[in-house]
């Protein structure tokens, strides 16, 4: 995850490609603690790793579709 955090440095396709490459990824680590927990061969610590890779991508992806979407006024 070597993303930038400033978003506003980037054109609108390609945070589109960062999103489908991070919702991606976001599931595959959902893939993989579900799998370790499930085998219990994961120690506490890897699980929590983790864990956390997971949250921060949930908030970067909540980020760049709020960039994308447009402000609407109501």
């Amino acid at each position: 995850m070597n993303a930038p955090s400033d978003l506003s440095m980037k054109n609108d396709e390609v945070l589109r490609v960062e999103l489908e490459v991070f919702k991606r990824e976001h599931r595959d680590l959902d893939d993989s603690i579900h799998a370790l927990s499930e085998k219990g061969t994961a120690d506490q610590l890897t699980l929590q790793r983790l864990k956390r890779r997971k949250l921060r991508l949930k908030d970067l992806i909540a980020q760049i579709e709020d960039r994308l979407t447009p402000d609407i006024i109501a």
